[in-house]
């Protein structure tokens, strides 16, 4: 049976490495999945909302390259792995959506990883802010400079000459870890094209289907 939790800012689902114990749907909100480094520092791979789960792909006791972190502020549900893989063996219909939507997360971190290397911080933090916003479902959420810096791999004083580039532009407003998206077409133009190939392709992988947590 799954449970309704509160997925709070920087709270760290599962390390890297260590054995996956839940697995999470959030319902809003959103919950970054990132590679930490020896130096402390954290780099983004994938955000998964409310059309995905965290802690999939696994197997009973299994383990996950990458540490699951909330990033901004929402409700989901929790379901124990061994209860989720009870389910995936006997609801054809969850297993027919996870089937589809792992490939789809995995061409996320490729085109993550191409938008990290390629691209300028403005259109990065366009795409998230993206992103962030289809999952949360509403205009204004909480997010910090240094919190942003993070999962973008960038340094604070890079996120707040972005942050303020695309709020001179009109695009957004930020005021004491308030952000505020003001022209969502506007961000759409200024973002790279990895936001619509990413969206493509998880609308793509979940048409027809909904994602929604075992009972």
């Amino acid at each position: 049976m799954a449970k309704p939790i509160d997925l709070e800012v920087k709270t760290v689902l599962f390390e890297p490495g260590k054995p996956v114990e839940n697995v999470y749907f959030p319902l809003d909100g959103v919950v970054s999945l990132v590679t930490p480094l020896e130096d402390g520092s954290i780099v983004e791979v994938a955000t998964v909302g409310n059309e995905g789960a965290v802690g999939v792909p696994l197997i009973t006791g299994g383990t996950l390259g990458v540490r699951a972190i909330c990033q901004v502020r929402g409700d989901g549900l929790l379901l124990s792995a061994r209860g989720f893989l009870t389910e995936l063996t006997s609801n054809g219909g969850l297993r027919e959506v996870v089937d589809r939507y792992v490939p789809a997360l995995f061409g996320q971190i490729a085109q993550a990883a191409a938008c990290n290397r390629l691209h300028t911080n403005e259109e990065r933090l366009s795409r998230w802010l993206l992103m962030s916003h289809d999952r949360v479902g509403v205009d204004e959420f909480s997010i910090t400079h240094e919190f942003l810096g993070q999962m973008l791999g960038s340094r604070r004083a890079t996120v707040t000459l972005s942050a303020g580039i695309l709020q001179a532009a009109g695009l957004i407003r930020y005021h004491r870890g308030r952000l505020t998206i003001v022209d969502r077409e506007g961000l759409e133009e200024v973002s790279c094209e990895c936001y619509a190939a990413i969206k493509l392709e998880l609308d793509g992988a979940l048409t027809g289907a909904v994602f929604t947590s075992p009972n």
